[in-house]
């Protein structure tokens, strides 16, 4: 005799299956520009789980609320396909609020987003909202800031800048030329793949040095801006270019596991690993402007999270960069957990040592334009960091927020927001 399953049982393994085969995500905004709010104004986030990109009814999920200011809120709810789902808050110090949503299957475990990224592997919503952005201050820095670093700029002068290996390499495109470079720098080397047009005449060419973010990888051959300019890329460690990725993963869980974060180096500036990065990305752009091909007049450095973070350390210390970009920039504003009572992010424990080292502090000496975008979710880099960065700067500069942004996940149709200012 055939077995006749019950009702409910067939209904919730179809519910089961639909849900590991639809394309979910979280849909989020603010009632007004959430860089404008007032203190104790209060601030609504208006939440939608879509399904396919469509609004959907009947799925659990999970939110909460923190902040600047210390408070915390929780709950859960049922998604609403009519109507989206409103978190009321408000924020009474200069800062923001951060909401975070998850989605939960029918098994009670976090809905995965298909087809699975390498980043943000759950389905969730990342969002954020500010209040008095002219208010986030840094602490005060360090004194003695610019000694420390005209004594590191000296050191680094003693050491030549030459190349201890000139490589040529395939760039793929018959109009540029590329080579896999060594220069020489205190300690490890800088290295990275030089790239620019075939046949390029002495002092025509714009450049560009480009920085890698957190993790351990060889340098990127930057063909693309090479077609029309000098166009260098480092990686962060002065290690090998074009390896197989046994190599690069072997050094990350090895020798380079964890690196930036040991608390001992950490204690003195000159012996943390952030001073080695720096120094090489500095070493980078002392040389690219020694290239004949270089016109003396343009030279943009770019960056994304550590990369970000080179960027706006080297503007600071170099001011023959022309143009600086920073996309979700890493490490920024180190001790405002500490002294400012901020939401943290991923970074060092924090010592007084590691102020030296902190781009909010290199901003202050920043003398050309600077681009930046940023997450309101990004709690690697936190949004409050992205505002301590911009107010210090005194030079024309953009920062563009993007809503349910996080630090490797962007929230499709995600709104975005602005502010400028400088001179």
């Amino acid at each position: 005799m055939k077995k006749i399953l019950p009702f409910s049982f067939v209904f919730q393994f179809l519910l089961a299956a639909v849900l590991l085969a639809a394309n979910y995500s979280f849909y989020g905004e603010t009632d007004k520009n959430p860089l404008e709010y007032q203190p104790g104004e209060e601030m609504t986030f208006k939440i939608q789980l879509l399904r396919d990109g469509q609004p959907v009814d009947g799925v659990i999920f999970t939110w909460r609320r923190t902040g600047d200011d210390g408070i915390t809120e929780s709950g859960e709810t049922v998604s609403n396909a009519s109507e989206p789902f409103l978190v009321k808050t408000s924020l009474k110090v200069p800062g923001f609020v951060y909401v975070f949503c998850q989605a939960i299957g029918e098994d009670g475990k976090p809905l995965k987003r298909e087809p699975e990224p390498q980043y943000c592997k759950n389905v969730e919503f990342y969002g954020g909202a500010g209040v008095l952005m002219d208010q986030i201050k840094s602490a005060p820095e360090p004194e003695g800031f610019d000694a420390y670093w005209d004594g590191q700029k000296a050191r680094l002068a003693e050491i030549p800048i030459e190349l201890l290996e000139k490589v040529p390499v395939e760039s793929g495109d018959p109009d540029v030329l590329c080579w896999d470079v060594k220069i020489r720098c205190i300690g490890k080397p800088t290295s990275g793949y030089l790239c620019m047009p075939r046949d390029a005449k002495e002092k025509s060419l714009p450049a560009e040095v480009s920085f890698h973010g957190y993790g351990c990888n060889s340098a990127n051959k930057p063909v693309g801006f090479g077609k029309k300019g000098i166009a260098l890329n480092i990686n962060i460690h002065g290690i090998l270019n074009g390896q197989p990725q046994e190599y690069y993963t072997n050094l990350f869980q090895g020798e380079l596991r964890g690196f930036g974060f040991n608390k001992e180096e950490n204690q003195k500036t000159e012996t943390s690993y952030l001073n080695g990065i720096i120094l090489r990305a500095l070493r980078a752009v002392q040389f690219v402007k020694t290239l004949p091909e270089w016109d003396g007049k343009n030279l943009k450095v770019s960056g994304g999270s550590g990369g970000a973070f080179q960027s706006l350390s080297v503007a600071g210390l170099d001011h023959d960069v022309t143009e600086c970009y920073a996309n979700v920039a890493w490490c920024l504003d180190l001790s405002g957990p500490t002294k400012m009572n901020r939401l943290t992010g991923w970074r060092p424990e924090w010592t007084e040592a590691l102020e030296f080292l902190d781009p909010a502090n290199h901003a202050k000496r920043i003398q050309c334009p600077v681009t930046m975008d940023a997450g309101l979710g990004d709690y690697v880099c936190p949004p409050s960091g992205q505002v301590v960065v911009f107010n210090n700067l005194s030079v024309p500069k953009k920062l563009t927020f993007h809503q349910g942004n996080t630090h490797g996940y962007g929230m499709p149709n995600g709104k975005a927001y602005t502010m400028e200012g400088g001179k």
